[in-house]
């Protein structure tokens, strides 16, 4: 799996880091800085079909836990604007209060103007970038046990203090400014350090030998783990639906309505029933509306079905294709594993598809119920990503 990553400004004339990353190869495909949110356009082929998650400056962003009580419910998230309204400087109703993990009673929010969120979803749309995870960068630097974890990007010092506390910022104000944190420490502070920046001179610290690797590269690696998105809410993304995966349900549907009406037209032959010569029809005029609402006026169903199984069979399908998209259809509805991509081997007679699942069982699931049907399945590297997983799956017919 390849992923895009962006790391953008607080203003659109503010740098733009960038790196693409394949999590499968474990491998730095390319990477790069661009002068301004306005180069943005630039990443979208390179993009594809990439996912993307974009990095958010910490700096406008305010990460806070709050206190909630005893057993609240999950109402009592709609309160929590009012619980910091005291520590905001401006209206809460410009603010845009995102919910992060809960640990007991405590709730991690993160705190961001509509303005700035809307800035950054402008840039990215405008762009071309399909972008459905946005994050504080420093919830993309490795989170160091018992310390802190620092690492520098271009002039700015990012800074992960604990799971959901962090600062960011130029280096000429960040340092003294841990200075003054760090004696404020009762014990010494360990930091991982991932740059080559010399902190030995910040006193009441022990510096910690941290691999020295790409900065983009260590945030890509950190980011694709993370369950926390400020796109939530009003500012949640629906997902794209694949043209693939839309083609094979037309097809499936075709397939489907070529196999009624042959059975239609035996039946009208053999039965010579006029009610349920008229009940089928009618039962097929129905389908028929129902699969292709634009399909307009015809006087014969099965040679206007045929002519639209052509229209596709020319767009880029097959027969043997559409028969085993058709076969496999019970394995799809029973593990809910939904096809990314497809692509069909007509020499091979093979499928391949990137598939999402909900789980590493469903994937397996659907292996095995592919080849109770007949099929040799055999599956690539499977990675986690949100809420599931994707993984590579070559279907090929044994006959």
């Amino acid at each position: 799996m390849e992923q895009l990553l962006v790391r953008l400004g607080s203003k659109a004339t503010d740098p733009v880091h960038w790196l693409v990353w394949s999590s499968s190869e474990e491998e730095i495909i390319a990477s790069g800085e661009l002068a301004d949110a306005q180069q943005l356009s630039t990443l979208s082929e390179r993009a594809g079909q990439r996912p993307v998650i974009a990095l958010a400056p910490t700096s406008d962003i305010l990460m806070k836990w709050v206190e909630l009580p005893p057993k609240a419910s999950r109402k009592i998230l709609s309160a929590i604007p009012f619980m910091l309204e005291d520590e905001l400087a401006t209206d809460i109703s410009k603010q845009f209060f995102a919910m992060g993990p809960k640990q007991a009673n405590h709730q991690a929010v993160a705190v961001v103007s509509h303005e700035q969120m809307d800035a950054w979803q402008t840039w990215l749309a405008s762009a071309g970038l399909y972008c459905d995870t946005i994050l504080p960068d420093v919830l993309a630097v490795p989170e160091h046990e018992g310390g802190w974890a620092l690492l520098t990007l271009g002039e700015q010092i990012l800074l992960r203090e604990d799971s959901w506390k962090g600062m960011q910022g130029e280096t000429q104000w960040m340092l003294p400014l841990l200075t003054h944190y760090a004696k404020q420490s009762e014990t010494p502070v360990s930091i991982a350090n991932y740059s080559e920046l010399d902190i030995s001179g910040i006193p009441n610290t022990e510096q910690q030998s941290a691999p020295l690797e790409l900065p983009m590269h260590v945030l890509a690696k950190e980011a694709m783990q993370c369950k926390f998105n400020l796109l939530q809410g009003e500012y949640k993304v629906r997902k794209k639906r694949s043209g693939v995966w839309h083609q094979w349900r037309v097809a499936a549907v075709l397939a489907v309505l070529a196999l009624t009406t042959a059975l239609v037209d035996k039946s009208i032959t053999l039965y010579q029933l006029k009610d349920q010569n008229e009940a089928l029809r009618t039962q097929i005029s129905d389908t028929v509306d129902a699969g292709f609402p634009n399909i307009g006026m015809y006087r014969d169903v099965r040679r206007k079905v045929r002519s639209e199984l052509a229209k596709l069979e020319q767009g880029g399908g097959s027969a043997s294709m559409l028969v085993m998209l058709d076969q496999l259809a019970g394995a799809f509805d029973a593990t809910n594993v939904k096809p990314q991509t497809l692509r069909f081997d007509a020499n091979r007679t093979e499928i391949r598809i990137q598939a999402e699942g909900d789980s590493f069982e469903a994937l397996e699931q659907f292996r095995r119920i592919a080849e109770g049907a007949g099929f040799v399945v055999e599956q690539g590297a499977i990675n986690n990503r949100d809420d599931g997983v994707i993984g590579s799956v070559s279907i090929r017919s044994n006959s």
